[in-house]
């Protein structure tokens, strides 16, 4: 009997999936690890024998030993990838990723023109090429995991046609960037697997990428993701493995309170005071700025679940609200338990902190 454990974020991002994902591995260590959306823009802590690791092009169990699938609704970019083997290698991680043959490829120009298009910036972003990659490959000039496997020569053929995309084709500025997306493309072993690879798993763990609140069919446009941050990707995979709803299950996610790294509304922002923030990854950069604060609000948590729920099948969803070390606040969990089947507290940056609330 095949079992899915979903992991969604309900609000803006950074809510703790990470964490949550590497409690669901800890207790269903024979599993594998699934992305169902978004890609290498992940930055999903984990605090896992006294190593710590930032997960984006791997999944969440990484570090803990558990292989990975990038899905077709993700995306990939080589020398990020690459970038973080080398990484999770010396913390003894486990680098076996799997990737669907349809997964999306970043490459340098993309990245280029997400931080070189000034509207692009005002709406929101990372910085590292996901929204300009979603676009392109609405067009003809895709470029797919399946195509890394083929002659070099073919594939650069195909990176001039993105550069021309972008009419930058010859711009020496990237040319060194361009010289190392090749050698990490050659020096990584590429494991490209379609679904029925899946197959030979009895438990799957999907990982949910930023939150509701920034889906690009239900957040607030501009200010969205280009990806589907519901359970939408997750249960289509679930269908095509034949999992039935009543062996899904699904951990919703948010903090104790609100966080949104990027532009955009955002609900109750202000001031808060935390404590115990050393491991807080979400900092300031030039893309992002700072991370944004603000009081948490159960009628549009609740709102995000109820969203959610228009794709989702599973039988039981339960909350984990995190980050409970950080922020003491009047939360009505009574409201919780009526709406979950199960309410999880998180009390530390290490999922062994994780307990059932009994409320």
């Amino acid at each position: 009997m095949k079992k899915a454990k979903i992991v969604i974020g309900l609000g803006f991002g950074d809510e703790g999936k990470g964490i949550t994902t590497d409690f669901l591995c800890d207790q269903n260590p024979e599993s594998i690890v699934v992305r169902f959306s978004g890609g290498h823009q992940a930055a999903h802590t984990v605090l896992f024998d006294n190593k710590k690791h930032v997960h984006a092009s791997f999944c969440s169990g990484a570090l803990r030993g558990l292989p990975s699938y990038f899905s077709e609704h993700c995306i990939i970019h080589p020398s990020f990838l690459y970038n973080e083997k080398k990484e999770l290698e010396e913390k003894n991680g486990n680098t076996e990723l799997y990737i669907h043959p349809l997964a999306k490829v970043a490459t340098p120009f993309d990245v280029w023109y997400n931080r070189k298009n000034v509207k692009n910036l005002e709406h929101g972003s990372c910085g590292k090429g996901i929204g300009a990659t979603m676009k392109r490959n609405e067009g003809p000039y895709k470029l797919y995991a399946i195509d890394l496997l083929a002659p070099q020569s073919l594939l650069i053929e195909r990176l001039k046609g993105i550069a021309n995309y972008y009419g930058i084709y010859g711009n020496d500025e990237l040319q060194n960037e361009v010289d190392y997306f090749l050698k990490c493309i050659n020096n990584l072993k590429w494991k490209i697997k379609d679904y029925s690879f899946l197959k030979k798993y009895d438990t799957y763990i999907f990982e949910g990428s930023q939150g509701v609140l920034l889906d690009m069919n239900h957040g607030i446009f501009p200010n969205v993701t280009y990806a589907n941050t519901t359970s939408k990707n997750a249960i289509e995979i679930c269908k095509k493995l034949q999992i039935e709803g009543k062996n899904i299950e699904t951990f919703y996610v948010s903090r104790c309170y609100v966080t949104r790294h990027g532009n955009g509304w955002m609900f109750n922002e202000e001031e808060i005071e935390l404590r115990n923030n050393e491991e807080e990854t979400c900092v300031y950069n030039e893309y992002q700025k700072g991370l944004r604060l603000g009081k948490l609000n159960l009628d549009l948590l609740l709102h995000a679940k109820k969203i959610d729920q228009i794709y989702n099948i599973s039988k039981k969803n339960n909350i984990v609200i995190t980050c409970l070390d950080q922020f003491d606040d009047s939360i009505d969990w009574g409201k919780l338990n009526h709406n979950f089947n199960r309410v999880y507290g998180s009390y530390s940056p290490e999922s062994k902190a994780f307990k059932v609330l009994n409320i």
